[in-house]
């Protein structure tokens, strides 16, 4: 199967747009080349949707979970159970059946790779009020290393994608919506300015890394601690770049 280089990475960078995350389902289009966005609920719900994708495409070659929601920056104990339901639904139980269903039709297929996107939480950073979504990161890395195991000896390899810090709605936007508290916070602002980068900026370092990894249980990581030291290095250029 060739893959355009161009239109990966053009389609890894809407893949990382939190907002359009919350488009209930849009369906793939082989010839268009379009991503499918679902909004992970309960297994009744999203396997029916995803399961077709085999269909549709005879093959998939590479499947990339980006199960990414937030809550409101607040406390643990402050945040609502609709909000902690939701995120655990979406970032975690969502990313299982999706890796699921791939593993299951790839095996079926003999080749492919899965991937996940890693987060705040996966490298066991603790970050008070963000202690739901670092818990759901947390224990992704912890599923997608225990499903490179039970892969191996197989032809479908799993691996993770670590962007570091991106510029997108989740971060602009609260889960509702609203403009985030972040624009507010003074400190944040300073080190996101510093750390983080675009969208496509990070998909155009992701996608020949991809496309070339046949190494099972790799972490494809964008901002390694080298770079961000370089970032700090050059803070004084990074003023208000981003937010």
């Amino acid at each position: 199967m060739e893959i355009n280089l161009e239109e990966f990475q053009t389609l890894l960078s809407q893949l990382t747009s939190f907002d359009k995350m919350y488009k209930q389902v849009r369906f793939v289009d082989p010839v268009k080349k379009e991503v499918l966005f679902v909004k992970h609920k309960n297994q009744e719900e999203i396997i029916p949707v995803l399961e077709p994708c085999f269909g549709i495409w005879g093959e998939i070659d590479i499947w990339i979970n980006n199960a990414g929601q937030n809550t409101t920056r607040m406390f643990s104990w402050e945040t609502d159970g609709t909000c902690t339901e939701n995120i655990i639904k979406t970032n975690l139980i969502g990313m299982i059946y999706g890796s699921q269903i791939a593993a299951t039709g790839m095996l079926k297929q003999g080749h492919g790779a899965i991937y996940s996107m890693e987060g705040l939480g996966s490298n066991n950073m603790v970050q008070p009020k963000t202690i739901l979504y670092g818990t759901t990161k947390h224990a992704l890395t912890y599923f997608m290393r225990g499903l490179a195991k039970e892969l191996e000896g197989t032809n479908v390899i799993a691996g993770r994608l670590s962007p570091g810090m991106v510029l997108t709605d989740f971060i602009t936007k609260t889960p509702d919506g609203k403009r985030s508290e972040v624009f507010s916070d003074e400190k944040f602002r300073k080190t996101f300015n510093i750390l983080a980068d675009k969208p496509e900026t990070v998909a155009k370092y992701f996608v020949p890394r991809i496309l070339k990894n046949l190494k099972n249980d790799a972490q494809i990581a964008w901002l390694t601690n080298r770079k961000a030291a370089w970032c700090f290095m050059t803070a004084g250029f990074r003023k208000d770049r981003l937010i």
